[in-house]
């Protein structure tokens, strides 16, 4: 149950219709194999105990009986296990008989919830046997023990606290308003659903697109258990369709699998912390949260978390994405250079990925706006770092691209103010850096000036995080557009573009594309790049995999190195993580203040660092309990 994880599962057993105590059997098998995999939260389908498919064999005495007889069995035979499990169970009471979830755990059946829509169409006539749940709650004796009877049951954890688990069955999913619809809003982070949902064509493509889109929809973990083929197949097939859902993403899901258990994960402190985002969950009074305990232990992790979340890794979405991106910056451009009036937009241009892909959103912007190309002016400013091969690249991206070019050599104007200022030029300090990066912005902004541009920022989102950039430097322009642009996203973005053109710009990317990142501030050495970023401030897959999942969705420096030992687990060491992990917090941190004072940019994910918007941080936040829980990793 560690860091918010609930292992969790479904289950289909291979029943026999009308033979509840061979059904019992097949289900206290399958609690012993959850309890064995450390499943916490188990589900079984609708009307499990006897089957869903006994017809006018519900109102026999003798199956009724028989399936009393049967949940007392499962009830003895699992008292030992630490799983909260729901079958399915016909109920009798006052008269009617209800299609219930009886929860039970430890021994004890906790409470026994109705369906509340009951389906009057179709192969699927129950109101000819079951009556719907009534409005209210209400207390019943069953097995010797009382318990909780409704709809409106909530079963809080203590630990861990954001676990709360509510149940509906099977119709209940697919009606306007579901149950799961309150259970949500009074708390509940995992909803079960137990289900007897026959098979026809395109039916299971419909019904993980309905789990999903309900999880996405109530910000919810989903766990949906299916009726297998054991079902009578008088009229219909049975497949036993299995699905887990997490906020709109499937992580788990099976058909054709009778006695085998669909298990997964579900981050419940990712979910909470989710809903405080949004602030719209308004709990609601008569829910009857019943108080549940596990033990203590290690969740093993059998889902996975990508290694590079800001890029999807199916290659035909990746490139829609991509293509969707890239229009989305170009049009944020766009309005700003239609609303400043601007007559040039102005891009320094230094052969590298970030300044590359300012130039491509550029030069989409100005073509979206109709204007010629020469509009844009680009700019290179070699001085003390700058080789040969960024150089020629950023004059033949230009010229390819049919852009204006510049070269304008800031290592006169550095120096002279080295000597103003009294630097030597031996010191090559962060002075000798920022000096070179200062002088560019500065050509920059008056050029824009001169002839009534905007200078366009090429910074990105995983150099904004870790503050890499200079200070009123390469940190400021008038619009900045891979502000939101995390570095890992950015070659993607590169790449696309290359893979779409065939003519000189495409190998002039491709060759961009193999450029080691670098500011190029220090002095080449025999003529190649010698300050390499990632050398430096370490891999930027790993930060962004560190930003993405601090920021999005508030991890703890703990739990993100757990999901990172294990996504990068055949690229880096653990040490090494750990290593790179406390210079992400410590940095994070430390350069707030250049994210306090950001310039415009458009906003293109779910992850952005604007103030005015996604991320308000004070600029002197303290940040010893992050550093203290990263540096606390044993690895």
């Amino acid at each position: 149950m560690t860091d918010g994880f609930v292992k969790v599962a479904a289950a289909s057993p291979d029943l026999k219709v009308a033979d509840p105590l061979y059904n019992a059997g097949e289900i206290v098998d399958i609690i012993r194999k959850a309890d064995d995999a450390g499943v916490k939260i188990l589900v079984f389908p609708e009307l499990s105990v006897t089957g869903y498919t006994c017809g006018d064999l519900f109102f026999q005495k003798r199956l009724q009986k028989s399936a009393e007889d049967a949940l007392s069995l499962i009830m003895k035979d699992t008292a030992a296990s630490d799983a909260l499990v729901f079958v399915g169970y016909p109920f009798p009471h006052n008269g009617k008989l209800y299609n219930t979830a009886a929860a039970m755990k430890g021994g004890r059946i906790l409470a026994l919830i109705p369906k509340t829509n009951i389906p009057s169409y179709g192969e699927f006539y129950e109101t000819r046997w079951f009556a719907p749940s009534p409005e209210e709650n209400e207390m019943v004796s069953i097995l010797g023990n009382e318990a909780v009877f409704g709809r409106k049951v909530l079963f809080d954890a203590s630990s861990p606290s954001a676990l709360s688990v509510g149940c509906e069955i099977c119709e209940d999913l697919w009606v306007p308003q579901s149950p799961s619809v309150q259970l949500a809003m009074n708390g509940a982070t995992i909803i079960a659903n137990l289900s007897a949902s026959d098979e026809i064509i395109g039916k299971e493509e419909y019904r993980k697109g309905l789990v999903s889109s309900v999880s996405a929809r109530l910000v919810c973990g989903y766990i949906y258990a299916d009726a297998a083929d054991g079902e009578s197949t008088t009229d219909m097939v049975f497949t036993g369709s299995n699905i887990i859902a997490e906020n709109g993403s499937i992580l788990a899901s099976s058909m054709f699998q009778a006695n085998d258990l669909t298990i997964s994960e579900i981050d419940v402190e990712r979910l909470l912390h989710e809903r405080q985002r949004m602030n719209t969950f308004t709990p609601s009074s008569g829910y009857c949260h019943i108080a549940i305990s596990f033990v203590e232990e290690e969740t093993k992790l059998t889902r996975s978390f990508p290694s590079h979340p800001f890029v999807p890794s199916d290659e035909e979405e990746r490139d829609s994405r991509c293509e969707e991106i890239l229009t989305l910056q170009a049009y944020g451009l766009k309005k700003r250079i239609a609303a400043a009036h601007a007559a040039k937009a102005v891009v320094g241009l230094s052969g590298g990925l970030d300044s590359t892909l300012a130039l491509l959103v550029t030069v989409k912007a100005f073509d979206l706006l109709k204007r010629p190309r020469t509009d844009i002016i680009a700019i290179t400013m070699p001085c003390f770092g700058t080789t040969v091969r960024t150089k020629s690249n950023a004059e033949k991206l230009a010229t390819a691209l049919g852009v204006s070019f510049r070269t304008v050599d800031i290592t006169k104007s550095v120096l002279q103010h080295f000597e103003d200022i009294g630097q030597s030029v031996e010191d090559l300090s962060v002075t000798y850096e920022n000096s070179q990066a200062r002088e560019r912005t500065q050509v920059l902004m008056d050029t824009a000036n001169k002839t009534g541009g905007i200078v366009i920022g090429t910074g990105d989102l995983s150099e904004l995080a870790l503050g890499w950039a200079t200070y009123n430097g390469d940190h400021m322009s008038m619009y900045g557009v891979n502000s939101s642009i995390p570095k890992t996203l950015v070659r993607y973005l590169v790449r696309h573009t290359a893979d779409m053109l065939s003519d000189e710009s495409s190998l002039v990317l491709y060759d961009i594309l193999a450029t080691p990142v670098s500011p190029e501030l220090l002095p080449a050495k025999d003529g190649q790049i010698s300050q390499v970023t990632e050398d430096i401030v370490g891999p930027y897959e790993l930060h962004d995999f560190f930003l993405y999942y601090m920021v999005r969705y508030g991890y703890s420096p703990r739990k993100i190195f757990r999901i990172a030992a294990d996504s990068f687990r055949s690229d880096y060491s653990p040490a090494f993580i750990r290593k790179w992990l406390i210079v992400f917090v410590r940095r994070f941190f430390q350069q707030q203040f250049k994210r306090s004072c950001l310039p415009d940019g458009p906003k293109v994910g779910t992850v952005t660092l604007s103030p005015r918007s996604d991320w308000r941080m004070p600029s002197d936040a303290a940040m010893e309990a992050w550093l203290k829980e990263a540096e606390g990793i044993e690895a």
